[in-house]
């Protein structure tokens, strides 16, 4: 199964505080601060950071990307993973409507940890 980038999506009280905390680490920001989130990335490691949008620190796993955000030319589209998970028994929280595009599930793994599988090709 090809699930694409991976990066851990952090939600945050305060967004000037956190990046300020994740530069200082040596990560470098991208993103809309004005939207309540960015995207801090230092080497291959990415954080996401959204303030008011998640309940839950959650995993993050893009397919259609590799960890600099550029699509690949080749991957599993999101609706084929969700069939695979699906036919695994796995419980989905949302799921992807038929088509093609972008899309996104969430599913929890047994601890009830949020996994979001979220598409942007």
């Amino acid at each position: 199964m090809q699930l694409g980038a991976f990066s851990i999506s952090l939600t945050v009280k305060d967004l000037a505080a956190s990046k300020t905390f994740y530069e200082n680490l040596g990560f470098e920001t991208s993103g809309k601060v004005e939207d309540n989130w960015l995207i801090m990335k230092n080497d291959h490691i990415i954080i996401g950071l959204f303030h008011g949008m998640f309940d839950k620190n959650m995993l993050t796993f893009n397919p259609g990307w590799d960890q600099d955000a550029n699509t690949l030319g080749d991957f599993e589209d999101i609706r084929d993973l969700q069939k695979k998970l699906l036919a695994e028994g796995l419980k989905l929280l949302t799921q992807a409507e038929e088509g093609s595009g972008p899309a996104s599930i969430i599913l929890e793994d047994p601890d009830g940890n949020p996994i979001l599988m979220d598409q942007h090709v």
